[in-house]
């Protein structure tokens, strides 16, 4: 009897756990659980490219863990961002982890792989490849991977982003409404960075695509 009982509350426990399961494409088409949680869809696109246009960033291809990090700084208000801290903070945990692990198994725009050895024209391949160590700014590309392309899960791709993305999280970290990475890193970067040089770098990265969010 005991046995039995053991068998069908495994049973139980299991159809309970089922019945309760997130269902990722759910949470990015039609919201969260709680309805402060907004579709992702709406300003990320049907398959995470991002609206360019309107400087939503293309979600696909990112690594989940940092996804996962982004969603919790919004909701603690360590990143700020009018749009995304509620939705953040409405989402529940296994929703975060299971929207950011369905869109990190997207594939990312096809980029060819530039690195520091390239040739470099103008100003904003000169920063990615580079860098301006005379103000110690170093090269993009020797913590976002050749083409920007992302190095593990602390450091995003940059190529693949639109202009207005990148330009806008690059004025975040200069201004400090921006500061959710470790020592400061890309505060002490961006500001040393001038309005042109931070035109001229997201210019830069965003053209290296012709897919996603970049054009």
């Amino acid at each position: 009897m005991n046995v039995f009982r053991g068998f069908f509350g495994l049973l139980f426990a299991v159809a309970t756990v089922q019945a309760h399961a997130v269902d990722p494409a759910s949470v990015y088409i039609k919201g969260g659980a709680n309805p402060a949680a907004m579709a992702c869809v709406t300003c990320h696109g049907a398959d995470g490219e991002g609206l360019a246009a309107a400087g939503f960033p293309r979600l696909s291809g990112l690594s989940a863990e940092y996804m996962k990090k982004q969603l919790a700084d919004f909701a603690s208000g360590k990143r700020a961002n009018p749009i995304m801290q509620p939705i953040a903070a409405a989402l529940s945990a296994e929703e975060s982890q299971a929207v950011s692990a369905m869109l990190a198994d997207k594939p990312g725009p096809a980029v060819e792989r530039i690195g520091r050895a390239a040739l470099v024209e103008g100003l904003g391949e000169t920063l990615a490849l580079r860098g301006a160590w005379e103000r110690n700014i170093p090269e993009c590309v020797a913590c976002h991977g050749p083409s920007g392309v992302g190095v593990g899960d602390a450091f995003p791709p940059l190529a693949g982003q639109s202009t207005q993305y990148l330009s806008a999280q690059l004025n975040a970290w200069r201004q400090g409404t921006r500061k959710n990475d470790p020592n400061d890193l890309m505060g002490h970067i961006a500001r040393k960075l001038s309005d042109a040089e931070i035109k001229a770098v997201s210019d830069y990265f965003a053209s290296l695509t012709e897919t996603g969010a970049g054009r």
